[in-house]
């Protein structure tokens, strides 16, 4: 039976900067737990904590137990450029080929008290791993995977980073490690190859702890989420929260939760409002009316030093209830970083704002035909390397064409690019805004009033922002000069999934021509306009 995880206390900081701070987590064997939160909430820092690879310039303290047997996935698979494919499979083969070989080699010699205790440590290796099928599942996990065309002498150097990633996927489904820690595993990934991999997933019987932002693998695939950035529900933000379930139960209970603080925080302000007002009370309020007369002073002045000595009571009470409310209530729910503008023009004219004919870029895209009306909301979609990040420089003018006819009669069009550029990664982002826009447009339409990036964030160079926060302001400049045709190229990549659901609401909404092009199966699954499917047969 495979060991399971435990995170006590972790807290993990790089310089003055604290990444984690008191996660606490328990991963049984047989859960998939997947970790989410905001860009620089610690993912990826917590997988590589619990995998013993961070590195020597991290302070880290707490405790973690893990499994012997543990594999890391990263977003970048660790590979040496000069191994091959075969070396690279025979490198996951090795230890259960030698199990398997040590099994086998120790049967005949089972009277010996040593012999017999190696003999079981690998028969118990062989049997964890299911040895005796390894070389069957290699096979078969490359040829589901797209590996089989692959030469075996190919170099990892010379694979694309979909086929590196497959490569690695494949190695892991023939290991089966008793725990698994991947990290973004479906970046690069297409839709066969990520149900290959929710399956392998759910068939293994040890621990698996992942960092995804592919709404639907978490609904498929994990049994458990952790939020390591839970502020937003009220808690203090130390040790993460659990959830069970997929992403679907967690978005209905975290914005429950939400609600629950608005409700309390609103209720005790409202107490306190009440208590403030107690704790001023005046001695007209004790006794009202009550002025002396000439011929009652003394009843007056004895009556008045209990009203007196009531009136200083009731404010010590009133006080004290106070100080312990002040004491004891909530934080204010913060803001949340919200999308408040429209992504393109309320205006945006009707008729026909692209034409396409006979399109060819050279050994990258061909496409016979492609009309796009104002107000038309078109999604792009296909497996990598048909073309669709290219379809969309090519409307936006920023890829001219080998051949055909292109017509954008839309008066203003913007784009976003999966990696925008930004001529001065030394200017802040306000300034970096404000050159791309233009002064009058960002005085008229200011970077705060987008909703996109937070203003702790705008004095910031552009070089420290992270690739979520140069994404949002890559779409702030695009949406701000009110485009009638938008060009939107894998727009939920490095966002985080609260803003991703409004982006896609406000996709919707959008009056002006919207393309997308995405492999995000969540926003495909729910996808009402028209789309446009590529083929890698187009190319030929």
């Amino acid at each position: 039976m495979s060991a399971p995880i435990i995170v006590h206390d972790l807290t993990v900081a790089f310089g003055r900067r604290t990444v984690l701070d008191g996660i606490e987590l328990v991963a049984q064997p047989g859960r998939r737990i997947g970790l989410i939160g905001e860009n620089g909430a610690g993912k990826s820092t917590l997988l590589r904590a619990v995998a013993g690879d961070l590195p020597e310039t991290a302070h880290v303290t707490g405790t973690i137990e893990r499994p012997a047997d543990l594999a890391l996935l990263t977003q970048e698979p660790p590979f040496h450029d000069a191994d091959t494919v075969a070396d690279v499979l025979a490198t996951a083969l090795r230890p259960l080929r030698e199990a398997v070989a040590k099994v086998e080699t120790l049967a005949d010699r089972l009277d010996d008290p040593t012999a017999a205790e190696e003999y079981a440590a690998a028969l118990d290796l062989a049997l964890a791993h299911d040895a005796w099928d390894a070389d069957r599942r290699g096979l078969l996990a490359a040829e589901q995977l797209g590996l089989d065309h692959l030469a075996q002498d190919r170099r990892v150097g010379s694979l694309s980073g979909g086929q590196r990633t497959r490569l690695a996927l494949a190695t892991l489904m023939t290991r089966r490690p008793q725990c698994l820690l991947l990290d973004e595993p479906t970046n690069h990934l297409d839709d066969d190859a990520v149900a290959l991999l929710v399956a392998f997933l759910r068939d293994l019987p040890g621990v698996v702890l992942l960092t995804s932002h592919d709404r639907v693998l978490l609904d498929e695939a994990c049994t458990d989420l952790v939020d390591l950035d839970p502020v937003g529900t009220g808690t203090d933000g130390r040790g993460g929260r659990r959830y069970g379930g997929g992403w679907t139960a967690y978005a209905e209970a975290r914005a429950a939760a939400r609600r629950r603080w608005e409700e309390t925080y609103a209720a005790q302000q409202e107490e306190l409002g009440r208590l403030r007002e107690a704790a001023r009370i005046d001695k007209g309020a004790i006794a009202p009316g009550r002025g002396p007369r000439d011929n009652d002073k003394f009843i007056h002045a004895f009556k008045g030093a209990n009203v007196d000595r009531a009136l200083a009571r009731r404010k010590r009470d009133a006080e004290r209830r106070l100080e312990e409310a002040e004491r004891d209530q909530v934080r204010k729910p913060p803001v949340p970083l919200r999308l408040t503008t429209a992504l393109t023009a309320a205006d945006a004219a009707g008729g026909r704002v692209v034409t396409v004919r006979d399109l060819e870029v050279a050994g990258r895209l061909r496409l016979p035909a492609l009309d796009v009306d104002g107000g038309e909301h078109l999604l792009v979609t296909g497996a990598n390397g048909t073309g669709k990040s290219t379809l969309l420089g090519v409307l936006s003018g920023r890829i001219v064409p080998t051949a055909g006819l292109v017509q954008v009669s839309a008066h203003r069009r913007a784009e976003l690019t999966q990696d925008p550029l930004f001529p001065d990664l030394a200017a802040s982002a306000q300034a970096t805004y404000a050159a791309a826009v233009g002064p009058e447009l960002a005085v008229r339409r200011p970077l705060r009033s987008l909703g996109l990036l937070h203003p702790r964030e705008h004095a910031k160079p552009v070089v420290l922002l992270s690739v979520g926060q140069r994404r949002r302001l890559a779409l702030a400049i695009a949406v701000a000069t009110e485009p009638d045709l938008l060009l939107l190229d894998e727009p939920t990549n490095h966002l985080s999934l609260a803003l991703v659901a409004e982006l896609e609401e406000a996709i919707g909404a959008s009056p002006g021509a919207v393309v997308v092009a995405s492999h995000d199966r969540w926003l495909r699954r729910r996808w009402d306009g028209a789309t446009l499917e590529l083929a890698r047969n187009q190319l030929r």
